[in-house]
């Protein structure tokens, strides 16, 4: 099985319950922009990504596409991909997608054309339960990147526990289900040691906000998101 990874802390439950399940994985799905050397959206440098990869002791499988790419560059990029895992026997794919039926109905065609299935290892289930059970596990992630019009910048680069939870306006989805926010999980326990980083500079690209992770430094330790802030949209 393949497991479509972003980094984040909901694929990474998804991947958590696949391995409680005793499910191999054959590696890790990854969309990064080439252009930039970083996990498309995400922001996430690839190094960063390695060494997360790495302390899973799960190969990766990088699909690169420019950046600004259409939607045609991507899924052909993507199909390249899957259809060379296909060649190699996979024929399932996992998801962290939580409730957005239209995202499940586009990745299930897409799936389909190539000769594969998806698996949904945490679709349905509440999303504060989910953020609530990472946290408890022992899951530690970082916001990476912010929608500047529903959350405040101040949220880029905090990390993701109880504070964070109750400093999030109401009406945004305790898992970012609805792109509020993305995040890179940097320890937990399927990690072999934690990935350690730094905090750089934030960048603001359009609408969303971008917090640079730097390779090494003391990991965990935020620098950024002191004064959590509400953003009414």
């Amino acid at each position: 099985m393949l497991m479509s990874w972003s980094g984040g802390k909901d694929c990474c439950m998804a991947l958590y319950e696949l391995q409680t399940a005793a499910i191999p994985i054959a590696a890790l799905l990854t969309t990064l922009t080439r252009d930039h050397e970083r996990i498309s959206m995400h922001g996430v440098r690839r190094i960063l990504l390695e060494r997360q990869a790495a302390s899973l002791g799960l190969p990766l499988d990088l699909v690169l596409i420019p950046k600004d790419a259409s939607n045609g560059a991507y899924e052909a990029a993507m199909g390249e991909a899957l259809d060379r895992r296909r060649r190699d026997g996979v024929r399932l794919a996992a998801f962290g997608d939580l409730f957005l039926e239209d995202v499940r109905d586009y990745r299930e065609a897409l799936l389909a054309r190539h000769g594969m299935q998806g698996v949904y290892p945490v679709w349905g289930r509440p999303t504060p339960e989910v953020v609530r059970a990472f946290i408890k596990l022992g899951f530690k992630a970082v916001v990476t990147c912010v929608d500047g019009q529903v959350l405040s910048p101040s949220f880029a680069g905090a990390n993701i526990d109880e504070r964070f939870l109750s400093a999030l306006p109401p009406h945004v989805d305790p898992c970012g289900e609805n792109g509020e926010f993305h995040s890179f999980v940097y320890d937990g326990p399927n990690f072999a040691e934690p990935v350690r980083f730094s905090i750089g500079e934030i960048v603001q690209r359009d609408r969303f906000w971008f917090r640079d992770l730097l390779p090494g430094g003391d990991t965990g330790q935020p620098g950024a998101g002191e004064q959590l802030q509400h953003v009414e949209s």
